[in-house]
């Protein structure tokens, strides 16, 4: 990592490395330069209203393309590992919650994409690209989060119809989305083999936003409730039984999409812990030139570049050789998640007691990494899922 290159914005000295093509490097300089000119600025107070904002505004500037394939109004032929990386890493490093309302978008419509109907596709994409339909990824529920298999919600066939009854917990953007991709058991198949999935509007009656999630990053999370919860024959989504292979699928692309957000929040931190070292007087000099904040420096440059790394490989084997990279995005997420809350909580150290003010970028980063090391998959189950690919092969 060339720190010296993060002076007037984000290092992109990566952005030469060969997994990336030209369109990866336009991408990021013109995120930046939209991000300099017109991203909604706020102090987040009004989360749901500011992610709101953010949707419609990555929406009207093009960026939310990229999440959807340019069958439905999408930027590249199919959704792009590495292009959501960069948009990712880019927004992170700017804004916490602009990188959310981006993901999301993606996330919560990957489903969709991957296994829709064309019916479904026409509906609900072009809206996720252009910002306005907002998604959400119901897959998680208060006893089966990081055992997933475990789900309890059902959906039942009743003529033509559905009925789906349950409930989902610690759901992103969850009280503001205007659809849910909800997988439910529809089956007494052991594990996850009876596991569905269903596109849910918002509104559909027996679906109800029980509970508001705070969280230390403020983010949209609910608890939503299904209760009878009657959806056409044709809101499954790919075939019956399927769910779990969709969910797993979505969420390979996905999972190298949060370590590189993670790169982003580890990046800046790096910016600003270097920029308070050459600033800051001490000792007859500044901070820099003592040894111990030179060696905290060399630390982070190891390890954001030993995550980015895993990061572009894992985007680049699904992008370019086509391969499954279960074993590489789950390794992806646990080197740079983990890794980049190292890094905040040094640049934090670096700045003493002004570090755990509130209002200081890297305070911000504290809280927003935290949450990183868990969503999509924890730590502990990424071990799981790449000590269970090496004993595959």
């Amino acid at each position: 990592m060339d720190f010296a290159s993060t002076r007037s914005g984000p290092d992109r000295s990566h952005l030469d490395w060969p997994f990336f093509a030209d369109e990866h490097r336009a991408l990021a300089a013109e995120l930046d330069a939209w991000v300099a000119n017109s991203l909604p600025r706020s102090d987040h107070t009004d989360v749901d209203g500011s992610c709101r904002e953010l949707v419609r505004a990555l929406g009207a500037g093009g960026f939310l393309r990229y999440c959807v394939p340019a069958s439905h109004g999408g930027a590249l032929p199919a959704v792009d590992s590495r292009a959501l990386c960069v948009a990712r890493e880019t927004l992170a490093w700017h804004d916490g919650l602009a990188d959310f309302a981006f993901a999301l978008q993606g996330l919560g419509s990957g489903a969709i994409t991957l296994a829709g109907s064309d019916a479904q596709k026409a509906r609900w994409l072009p809206a996720v690209g252009e910002g306005r339909a907002i998604a959400a990824f119901a897959l998680s529920e208060p006893d089966a989060g990081s055992d997933v298999a475990a789900m309890t919600a059902r959906a039942v066939r009743d003529g033509g119809e559905w009925v789906l009854d349950g409930c989902k917990t610690w759901i992103s953007n969850g009280g503001i989305a205007d659809f849910y991709c909800v997988f439910a058991r529809t089956s007494e198949a052991a594990g996850s083999r009876g596991i569905s999935a269903f596109i849910v509007p918002a509104d559909n009656a027996g679906l109800t936003v029980a509970e508001r999630i705070e969280i230390i990053a403020p983010h949209p999370l609910a608890r939503i409730e299904l209760a009878a919860c009657r959806v056409p024959q044709d809101a499954l989504l790919g075939a019956e039984g399927d769910g779990m292979k969709l969910a797993l699928r979505t969420l390979d692309i996905f999972r190298a999409s949060v370590a590189a957000a993670a790169l982003g929040f580890a990046r800046r931190a790096a910016h600003e812990a270097l920029e308070r070292a050459r600033n800051r007087a001490m000792f007859g000099g500044t901070l820099a030139d003592t040894q111990l904040a030179q060696a905290k420096l060399a630390e982070m440059a190891l390890s954001i570049d030993a995550a980015a790394l895993l990061t572009y490989r894992a985007a680049w084997l699904r992008d370019v050789k086509g391969a499954r990279a279960t074993k590489e995005a789950a390794m992806a997420k646990w080197s740079a998640t983990e890794s980049a809350q190292d890094v905040i909580d040094q640049a934090v150290q670096m700045f003493g007691a002004l570090g755990v003010t509130r209002g200081q970028i890297v305070e911000r980063l504290y809280r927003e990494i935290r949450a990183l090391r868990i969503y999509e998959g924890a730590t502990d189950v990424q071990k799981l899922v790449v000590a269970r690919e090496l004993l595959r092969r």
